[in-house]
């Protein structure tokens, strides 16, 4: 199974959970988990949640129509949401991060135990962060900046963009597209100075790519070779 299809299931399952709130989940209202406050848990239907700065929620953290705001120093387990984005400020930890219509943004210095997933939305990394398992979209730019992902990087449509000597511990994917993300336009990815990709570059449809001449990656497979790269000096091709 592609992971596209198990985004797609994974989908599914979201919406069920977010069906069946807790006692002390709102349905029209935003929720604020104030800065160092704890909590067990907290989902909305219709309202943002916002997560205080040095707050701790031993929980999940999941809206369906919102956005979801993690501040400085704050500690989660799970957040998710269906229509809306995620930010996550400085030095927060968390397990997974994941939407479906949404951008996700991560500031510096953050850990992130589990993935980072979306379909439709831009994923941005930034510098000294740390995601252990896979960060991926369907549809979507990614880009990383001085941080390093354990798993693969993958995409169907999004342009990828690694930047300031980011790494990735596993193989760079982009997907073969089908049925209704079916894009013509060819995703470019940038491998930047001093950004590393320890897996292979595995591509199930043309891209344009590029290598800076300081970038390390372990080879490219699938319809294109490491001869097709466009090899480049300086910070941008």
């Amino acid at each position: 199974m592609t992971k596209v299809l198990s985004k797609s299931a994974a989908l599914a399952g979201l919406i069920a959970l977010f069906l069946a709130l807790p006692a002390h989940g709102s349905v029209n209202k935003s929720i604020k988990i104030g800065a160092g406050e704890t909590s067990d848990g907290e989902s909305s239907v219709n309202g943002s949640i916002t997560i205080g700065e040095g707050a701790t929620v031993t929980g999940d953290v999941t809206t369906v129509n919102g956005t979801i705001r993690i501040e400085e120093g704050a500690t989660i387990g799970d957040a998710e949401t269906v229509n809306g984005g995620l930010r996550v400020a400085d030095n927060v930890r968390s397990e997974n991060l994941s939407t479906v219509n949404g951008s996700i943004r991560v500031a510096g210095q953050v850990s992130v135990a589990g993935e980072i997933s979306a379909v439709n939305g831009r994923i941005v990394v930034g510098g000294g962060s740390k995601i252990d398992n896979d960060v991926g979209n369907v549809n979507g730019e990614i880009e990383l900046s001085g941080s390093e992902v354990g798993g693969d990087l993958s995409t169907v449509n999004g342009d990828i963009e690694l930047a300031d000597g980011a790494v990735i511990k596993g193989d760079l994917i982009v997907e073969k597209p089908g049925g209704w993300n079916n894009s013509k336009r060819d995703p470019r990815i940038v491998i930047g100075p001093g950004s590393r990709v320890e897996g292979k570059i595995r591509l199930e449809r043309e891209v344009e790519l590029f290598i800076s001449e300081s970038a390390e990656v372990g080879g490219v497979e699938g319809v294109m070779s490491m001869d097709d790269a466009v090899r480049f000096s300086g910070k941008r091709p």
